[in-house]
């Protein structure tokens, strides 16, 4: 059921029926999924309410690519989420700043620099898989985000190890601050001394400290190396100079923060994907064995390797570590015949675009086949997008890509993961921004 709200535009912007002065305040914080896919049945536009702020869900490619690419310029990430994240990084930035920190930074993510990184992350993969003995339980949800963690901590700063107990939960408490602000039109003032806000001062000054003291070592270091942070010293803008310190202190932490969480989270869910489907996980077995015979995977194996890349690929599309896009209006700018005035807040969705039956038969079916060459050439452009689009594109999405695509046929070439029985995942939607579990997955490891 919808009400129909007026605008000063060729078409009207459905809404659906809420509550007063709360909206769908507790439905979108607490069942947010489900919410997004009610709200997407309504049809490919339709708005609600979180708390008295309207909020518009676009849901045809079309849409998708007239907000993120056409009229990107039209649309910021939005006040909230500046005040849900610290800096001013990659991530937040905008206007003429964002466009010269992305040209600067986007030389670091070609292909010349990415098959220099596949080494690290198929020697960490190797040197994770090893401490698994036969037969032990683990935890996927830990073991993958420490496994990347690691392996960004060699790529960004080159350590062979990292504090990633305490950086991994430092993490989780700024995302889940960030959660809250940008979900909650209720959300605490920062200077307020409540306990999460007490939580993230600190764990955001964790993180603060570690990157200083990283950035300060490697200013003070007489060795060349060729991480991140190195090659991020060493670039220069258009005017010849390189960034601030304090920049380079934001553009890490936002590398280390989003990167990890994205593909830590798309593994995670892979596993949980593959043990479900035991006739998957022995084709994808099958494609390693035969390809690498015993032999640690490179970066000209991938090519090899399309099954394991066409699996990742699903698993992104059932589960993409950000479910949704919030963009808002700079300027009153018309969508498909929709006026959207000035500071509109809209969202595009991967989560429910991902479901469209039309794109996607039988959506929440786990086929690796629709990525076959023969088939993903039929999916409509931005009918499928778990890394957003446009001059925002994630700019790890290659990096990501590779590092799914190789820590899958590592490990899936060692061992064989069972679920352990009885468990009941969830998503943990209410405290992050990403798809990531409630609690733990576990599985037990068998060596091959």
């Amino acid at each position: 059921m919808v009400t129909q709200i007026k605008t000063p535009s060729t078409k009207t912007i459905p809404y659906i029926r809420e509550f007063p002065l709360i909206g769908s305040q507790y439905a979108f914080r607490h069942d947010r999924l489900n919410f997004l896919l009610h709200v997407a049945q309504q049809g490919d536009v339709c708005g609600f309410h979180v708390g008295l702020v309207p909020i518009i869900l676009f849901n045809k490619p079309e849409h998708v690519q007239s907000i993120l690419v056409e009229h990107a310029s039209d649309f910021i990430r939005g006040q909230r989420l500046r005040k849900a994240i610290a800096g001013n990084g990659l991530l937040i930035a905008e206007g003429e700043f964002h466009r010269q920190q992305r040209k600067l930074m986007a030389p670091l993510f070609q292909p010349r620099y990415l098959a220099s990184y596949s080494d690290t992350m198929t020697q960490y993969g190797e040197r994770f898989q090893q401490q698994w003995s036969d037969g032990v339980v683990i935890d996927l949800h830990r073991e993958m985000i420490n496994l990347v963690v690691n392996i960004l901590g060699k790529v960004l700063f080159d350590m062979d190890s990292i504090e990633t107990d305490e950086l991994v939960a430092a993490i989780a408490v700024t995302f889940a601050r960030s959660t809250y602000v940008l979900s909650s039109p209720f959300a605490f003032p920062l200077n307020w001394p409540t306990p999460h806000n007490r939580r993230f001062h600190k764990a955001k000054q964790y993180i603060r400290d570690l990157l200083q003291r990283i950035i300060t070592e490697r200013l003070n270091s007489t060795t060349e190396h060729n991480d991140l942070i190195s090659l991020l010293l060493r670039a220069r803008y258009e005017d010849g100079s390189r960034m601030s310190d304090q920049q380079i202190m934001a553009e890490c932490w936002t590398l280390l923060t989003a990167g990890h969480e994205t593909t830590a989270v798309a593994l995670i869910w892979v596993w949980y994907l593959l043990c479900q489907h035991p006739e998957v996980y022995e084709r994808v077995q099958q494609e390693v064995d035969s390809v690498l015979e015993g032999q640690s995977p490179t970066y000209d194996d991938l090519p090899r390797l399309p099954y394991c890349l066409q699996v990742f690929k699903e698993a992104m599309r059932l589960y993409s570590p950000a479910p949704a896009v919030r963009r808002e209006a700079l300027r009153d700018v018309e969508i498909d015949g929709y006026l959207l005035p000035k500071d509109a807040t809209v969202l595009v969705s991967p989560y429910t675009m991902h479901r469209r039956p039309e794109y996607f038969p039988q959506p929440e079916q786990f086929d690796p086949e629709r990525f076959s060459p023969e088939r993903e050439k039929d999916i409509p452009r931005y009918a499928y997008f778990p890394f957003g689009g446009g001059p925002r594109v994630c700019i790890g999405n290659h990096f990501s890509m590779l590092e799914g695509h190789l820590l899958l046929a590592t490990l899936a070439q060692r061992m064989t993961f069972t679920l352990v029985p009885g468990q009941t995942i969830r998503f943990d939607i209410e405290n992050t921004l990403t798809l990531r579990p409630k609690g733990k997955v576990e599985v037990i490891v068998k060596k091959r």
